[in-house]
């Protein structure tokens, strides 16, 4: 299984919330094979912005958003 990772960010609202000022503004940073690629990634541009307190970097762990031997919730049917 590949385990994919999307490393992303942008300016906040509020520091203290995970709240998107311009979420057109966000910015991708890319899709990564695997947590330390990401890690790297993220490092890299968390430490770039630093002096934006508002400025966010996160990573998401795409290969846990979908689990394809589970079965689909009823919405996701419909969808």
């Amino acid at each position: 299984m590949q385990r994919l990772h999307l490393v992303f960010g942008g300016e906040l609202v509020d520091p203290t919330k995970n709240v998107f000022k311009d979420v057109e503004d966000i910015h991708i940073v890319g899709m990564y094979p695997n947590y330390a690629a990401a890690y790297d990634a993220w490092k890299a541009e968390a430490q770039r912005t630093v002096d934006n307190a508002q400025m966010r970097y996160f990573i998401a762990h795409i290969h846990r958003l979908r689990d394809e031997e589970a079965p689909a919730s009823p919405t996701e049917e419909l969808g």
